[in-house]
């Protein structure tokens, strides 16, 4: 249902903001020859025009303009949190810790592990390794270990997935808001066509006004809405591929530490 939303909108913009383009510029009575306007300058000019608080609809382009500064925070902090300060190259990273586990090398391979303990599978690593450390030289208890492992992925499975909902859900709210928009410009044009005390070149003004508003909104809305869908779509992708990591590594280390195999 989503998915025809976006394509009847989009399909609606591209048609009718340059005919209300179109109209508002004569209307305005341009300096310089319509013909003489790239299309992308028509557009951008439409486009801030409708944030002034004069222009209809203008509140609804300022509301989405509010969802558009929160998810570019929420953004820039979860792509850098994701990708940067939690990713790690796992194959490389636990082959060389297994390595240092199957030498009997506990301190180094803890040791290694704490100079990336900020990154998701280093932590829960660690964790591992270090109550794995409170029984060297004794037996390693599977159980003892599987617990810590266990609370070390509890703790940073929230830390991975916080806020990420948050980009869903503006996503939504700008689409919407986008809609309203549109509804409320149409119900605009609309009434000033059926308004029969109003002069015929009056109707054709506020027509386009109308128009415009009902497009701008849209269009707006979709400018954010679709970029939060990617972001998020690339964040929970690579939270699951972390996760998964996590596991299956950790699976293997403790085998290896406890002589499961």
């Amino acid at each position: 249902m989503k998915k025809n939303i976006f394509a009847k909108a989009a399909g609606l913009t591209v048609t009718a903001q340059m005919m209300a383009s179109s109209l508002l510029a004569q209307e305005g009575g341009a300096a310089a020859p319509q013909e003489s306007q790239s299309q992308v300058a028509i557009f951008f000019d439409a486009f801030f025009q409708s944030f002034k608080w004069d222009e209809a609809g203008s509140s609804y382009m300022w509301i989405i303009a509010l969802c558009g500064v929160f998810s570019v925070a929420i953004m820039a902090e979860r792509l850098y949190f994701i990708f940067v300060r939690s990713n790690v190259d796992a194959n490389k990273f636990m082959a060389e810790v297994r390595k240092l586990v199957a030498g009997g090398n506990l301190k180094k391979a803890i040791a290694l592990c704490e100079t990336a303990k900020d990154k998701a599978l280093p932590s829960v690593v660690l964790a591992g390794l270090k109550r794995a450390a409170e029984k060297e030289g004794g037996p390693l208890d599977f159980r003892a270990i599987q617990n810590a492992v266990d609370e070390g992925t509890l703790e940073i499975i929230p830390k991975l997935s916080e806020r990420s909902g948050y980009l869903a859900m503006l996503s939504n709210v700008s689409t919407l808001f986008g809609l309203m928009g549109t509804v409320y410009g149409l119900i605009l044009a609309f009434a000033a066509v059926g308004n029969p005390a109003m002069p015929e070149d009056q109707k054709a003004l506020f027509l386009a006004k109308g128009i415009s508003a009902a497009m701008q909104t849209t269009i707006w809305g979709l400018s954010v809405a679709i970029p939060c869908i990617i972001v998020y779509t690339l964040i929970n992708t690579k939270t699951g591929k972390i996760i998964d990591e996590m596991d299956e590594h950790m699976v293997k280390l403790i085998n290896l530490m406890t002589g499961n195999k």
